[in-house]
């Protein structure tokens, strides 16, 4: 019996069809750690901005120097919410809109921050001379103020001189 001796020509074969999946292996290869390295860079870009994120909340913005309010009555005294925008508007605020709260039964008065920056609500209080625990947060983009005050029952404590 004659044993096979592999021919030179099917070496050949065999060398090129293993340097051929070498190729392609080491391509998935490349592929893969560019896949994981976009991944990596994309979790770290998105951690910096969540920590840049929680820094700007941090730091307390600014009051801006015009703040925009709403002004409603919620005490049910007739005219109390007009007067009190005379007195607003002495001071500088524009308040954009006077009106009537979904109630009258209102105690305290409340100061709505309706942008996120509470610095324009306790301006507000500042002059209406409220301490900031009447300032409660209701951010609504819908709006285009950036308080609501809601004037209660305790309206004559809170500033000396209302105008007439």
């Amino acid at each position: 019996m004659k044993e096979k001796v592999p021919s030179k020509r099917n070496g050949q074969k065999t060398a090129i069809k293993s340097s051929a999946q070498n190729f392609i292996l080491n391509s998935i290869i490349v592929v893969l750690c560019l896949i994981i390295a976009f991944m990596v860079f994309s979790v770290v870009t998105k951690f910096q901005k969540i920590k840049e994120t929680v820094s700007d909340e941090g730091k307390k913005k600014p009051a801006a120097d015009i703040v925009q309010l709403e002004v409603l009555n919620g005490c049910g005294v007739s005219g109390i919410a007009e007067k009190f925008t005379e007195y607003l508007r002495e001071k500088n605020f524009d308040v954009v809109q006077v009106g009537n709260y979904i109630s009258f039964d209102i105690d305290n008065t409340m100061i709505i921050d309706r942008t996120g920056n509470v610095a324009n609500a306790e301006k507000v209080a500042g002059y209406l001379g409220l301490d900031n625990s009447s300032i409660i947060q209701q951010i609504n983009n819908d709006y285009f103020l950036d308080v609501t005050l809601v004037i209660g029952k305790d309206y004559g404590q809170l500033i000396a001189q209302l105008p007439n």
